[in-house]
């Protein structure tokens, strides 16, 4: 079992994308603001501060605002697979969760959020 597990937080991105199904929110982008939480094996990045044996974040982020900024979405849902998707994509991925907020979707709340969340199958089996 690996001693060094990092996690990689990426807190508040803040995007606009299409985001709804309805008429008026298919016309105009909204904002959402994304937090995710990426864990993976850290020991020989720790260790040999080797770029290569670290999950570069950037490229991640990088992904993500390509695919939401040129998207379209109906659900949250969707939005929120989509994106958790990519921070899963790494193969030393063990756990990954993201939250999108959409600001003033209720009128009378600050946001609504949707949370999801993957654990690498591998990875659990490795743990036990």
């Amino acid at each position: 079992m690996n001693p060094y597990s990092a996690i990689i937080n990426i807190t508040n991105l803040r995007l606009r994308t299409f985001i709804g199904f309805n008429p008026e929110e298919q016309e105009k982008q909204q904002d959402i603001i994304i937090n995710a939480e990426i864990h993976y094996p850290a020991e020989e990045a720790c260790e040999e501060d080797n770029v290569a044996q670290a999950l570069n974040y950037k490229n991640v982020t990088k992904k993500m605002i390509a695919h939401i900024e040129n998207g379209r979405f109906k659900l949250l849902e969707k939005l929120v697979k989509d994106a958790l998707d990519i921070c899963a994509e790494h193969s030393s991925v063990s756990f990954a969760k993201v939250t999108i907020d959409k600001p003033h979707a209720l009128r009378f709340a600050d946001s609504v959020s949707l949370t999801l969340q993957y654990a690498n199958p591998n990875t659990l089996k490795e743990a036990s």
